[in-house]
């Protein structure tokens, strides 16, 4: 594919792939500028479902138009290859970041705003991701977070093409409602968005397991650990924010973005620094009211 022209693009090299799509760097001929080209993968290419689950992807991200999400400029075919056309996000994802090293809670935090404001804009739109991933998240060079890949998604009220017998998603980030292939809403993004800040703040996922059935198991019935257990700095609200996210039940997690963004704000105004409270014990003076005098010495 690379030196090949396809439409009015040339392609110049690989970028990258996944499970639904390879994607090219490319030059636009047209309009002058580099930008990216994601192709249906060549053994999909005749799987009619894939094909749709691809466009919907283009239509979902398209309806959208926001800093944290990355724009959609066409979708065309040519040669019997249907493409996507995006902006080429020079950076890297946020899954290279955090095997980078630990984030610091303030550009954790930073992060996680920008993400949460992408999500709000999207649901707001009747839009569900359900793949919220480090992988999915890129983080240019100036530090803008952008929510790639909505190959995913599900327009609320719409038919979902993406719907077969496998489940759809990725297994550490899936609701427990999502792993058991059930209708979800937003709340199923909210999760993931849990715990991928889980993953943000500790460098570990909240959920294990040596198999995608374990994993299952651990997402549906085990409690994830305590983030101040793990790195005692992390503030107590901002432990709260994750656990509520990540919540078992749909009712009891948040509802909406706007309610996590409000949060969030209230821990950076208050500062990183409401810790753990040390322990204490208050001693408080007693009064002997029996009727026996020998119990004064309790």
């Amino acid at each position: 594919m690379i030196g090949k022209t396809v439409s009015h693009f040339n392609i110049l090299r690989k970028l990258g792939e996944g499970g639904m799509g390879v994607v090219y760097e490319a030059e636009d001929t047209n309009l002058k500028r580099t930008i990216a080209l994601k192709f249906l993968p060549p053994g999909l290419t005749k799987d009619s479902r894939a094909k749709t689950r691809f466009i919907q992807e283009a239509r979902a991200a398209a309806a959208l138009d926001h800093a944290n999400i990355c724009a959609v400029y066409e979708i065309g075919e040519a040669n019997g290859a249907t493409y996507i056309a995006m902006p080429c996000v020079r950076g890297r994802s946020l899954k290279d970041r955090i095997a980078a090293g630990p984030l610091s809670l303030e550009e954790a935090l930073d992060i996680a705003e920008q993400v949460a404001e992408g999500l709000k804009e999207a649901h707001g739109k009747g839009i569900i991701h359900r793949d919220i991933k480090p992988a999915n998240i890129m983080l240019t060079e100036r530090g803008q977070a952008k929510i790639m890949d909505f190959g995913l998604a599900k327009l609320v009220g719409t038919a979902d093409a993406t719907k077969t017998l496998a489940i759809m998603g990725t297994v550490a980030y899936m609701s427990p409602e999502q792993a058991r292939g059930e209708a979800v809403d937003q709340r199923t993004d909210i999760w993931s968005f849990g715990a991928m800040l889980y993953e943000m703040l500790t460098g570990r996922m909240p959920f294990g397991g040596k198999s995608d059935q374990a994993l299952v198991y651990s997402i549906w019935h085990d409690a994830p650990e305590p983030l101040y257990l793990i790195r005692p700095e992390i503030p107590l609200p901002l432990d709260r924010i994750v656990h509520k996210a990540l919540e078992k039940d749909q009712n009891a997690r948040y509802r909406n973005m706007a309610e996590i963004l409000r949060d969030l704000n209230a821990v950076r105004i208050l500062g990183m620094s409401a810790s753990l409270p040390e322990k204490s014990i208050i001693v408080l003076p007693f009064e002997n009211i029996s009727p026996e005098p020998a119990q004064d010495y309790f």
